[in-house]
C-alpha cells in the first residue's frame, strides 16, 4: 500500500473516531440535561433510547411552619410518587451486541445505583424498572438480564449495608428467591425470579400507614388495577377476563394519595395469588403477550406502556 494512501485511511480512521467519541460525550451531555435524576441510568451506553414518566405529588398537611417569607407554609408530610423507565435496545444483533451486552452469568452488578424515586438500591444493567412511594408502600419492580444469583448477591450486599436485617426461613432455589427483612422503617420482602432471559426482582417496604378497603384486597386474594399509558386503545386479557383500556386513562393508577383509590379509567380485578400471563392487543394491530406474578395480601397495578410494554407497579 502507498505511503500516502495509509496515511489517508488513518486520517480517516482517526476522524470518524474522533466524531463517534464527540457524538457520545454530546449524547452523555444532553442525558444529563434532560434527564438530570438519571431515571434512565441503565448501565448500557447512553446512544440506547430510553423513555421514563414520572408522577408525584407532595402532600402538606398539619401545623403551619415560622418563620417564613409567606404568610404561612406547611411542613410536607409525604410525597406520593409513581415512576417507570424502559430501555429500549435495539433489535440489530450486531448494533444490540455493541449497545446492549448481555452480562456473563457469574458477572455481578455495575456497581448499582439508588432509585431516584425510592432510594432503594438499583442493579446495573437493567432493562425495565417502574417504582412506588407512597403513604402505604416503597416498592421497586426491575427487570434485569444478570443471573438470578448476582442479583441476589447485589441486593443482599446493598440492603445489608442499609442496616436491614434478613429473617429466618428464606428461600433460594436456582429459578427464585424470597427473602423477608426486618428494618426501622417496617416488614421487607424481596422476591427474585427468573425468566426467559432475564430476572425480575420485587423489592417492598411496607410503611405502618393504615389502609383501608380502598387499596386493600380481598383476604386472600390479590387485586389488580389496570391502566393505559399509551395513545391507542387498547384490549387486555388476564385470567380468561377481557378487559378494554381507553387511551390515556388510569396510567396514574391512584387518585387519592390518602386512601389509595383508583384513578379515574382504570380498571380493577380480583385475582386468586399466582402465576398470569397477559395478552395485549393495541388499537393499530400491535399485539403483545407477558407474564407476571402476585402474592395474596398485595395490591398492584399494571400500566400498558409504550408499543405494548407491560409495567408492574406495587401498591400495597
Amino acid at each position: 500500500m502507498k505511503r500516502r494512501t495509509k496515511a489517508v485511511l488513518i486520517g480517516g480512521l482517526a476522524t470518524v473516531a474522533t466524531v463517534v467519541t464527540a457524538f457520545v460525550m454530546l449524547n452523555a451531555a444532553f442525558a444529563r440535561v434532560v434527564d438530570p435524576t438519571h431515571q434512565c441510568g441503565s448501565g448500557y451506553s447512553t446512544l440506547v433510547d430510553c423513555s421514563y414518566r414520572r408522577f408525584s405529588q407532595t402532600i402538606r398537611q398539619g401545623t403551619p411552619v415560622f418563620p417564613s417569607s409567606t404568610p404561612y407554609r406547611f411542613q410536607p408530610t409525604y410525597t406520593d410518587t409513581t415512576s417507570w423507565a424502559v430501555v429500549d435496545c435495539p433489535q440489530n444483533a450486531v448494533a444490540r451486541r455493541l449497545l446492549c451486552a448481555v452480562p456473563a452469568a457469574a458477572a455481578a452488578a455495575d456497581g448499582g445505583m439508588d432509585d431516584s424515586s425510592t432510594g432503594l438500591p438499583l442493579p446495573r444493567p437493567w432493562l425495565l424498572r417502574t417504582a412506588r412511594d407512597s403513604r402505604f408502600i416503597t416498592s421497586l419492580h426491575v427487570e434485569t438480564p444478570l443471573a438470578l444469583a448476582s442479583t441476589l448477591g447485589f441486593y443482599r450486599a446493598e440492603l445489608g449495608k442499609r442496616g436491614w436485617t434478613e429473617n429466618d426461613n428464606a428461600v433460594v432455589a436456582p429459578d427464585r428467591a424470597a427473602i423477608a427483612f426486618t428494618t426501622k422503617d417496617g416488614p421487607a420482602l424481596l422476591r427474585l425470579i427468573h425468566q426467559a432471559d432475564r430476572t425480575i426482582v420485587d423489592l417492598s417496604l411496607h410503611k405502618p400507614a393504615e389502609a383501608d378497603d380502598a387499596i386493600l384486597p380481598k383476604p386472600g386474594q390479590v387485586r389488580l388495577r389496570l391502566g393505559n399509558s399509551t395513545d391507542e386503545e387498547t384490549v387486555v386479557t388476564i385470567n380468561e377476563q377481557t378487559i378494554e383500556l381507553a387511551a390515556r386513562t388510569g396510567d396514574k393508577l391512584t387518585d387519592n394519595p390518602e386512601t389509595g383509590r383508583q384513578a379515574p379509567g382504570a380498571h380493577e380485578i380480583d385475582l386468586p395469588p399466582g402465576k398470569y400471563k397477559v395478552a395485549l392487543k393495541l388499537a393499530s394491530g400491535v399485539t403483545q403477550n407477558g407474564a407476571f406474578e402476585v402474592a395474596a395480601g398485595e395490591t398492584w397495578g399494571l400500566v400498558v406502556g409504550k408499543a405494548g410494554v407491560l409495567l408492574p407497579v406495587q401498591l400495597y
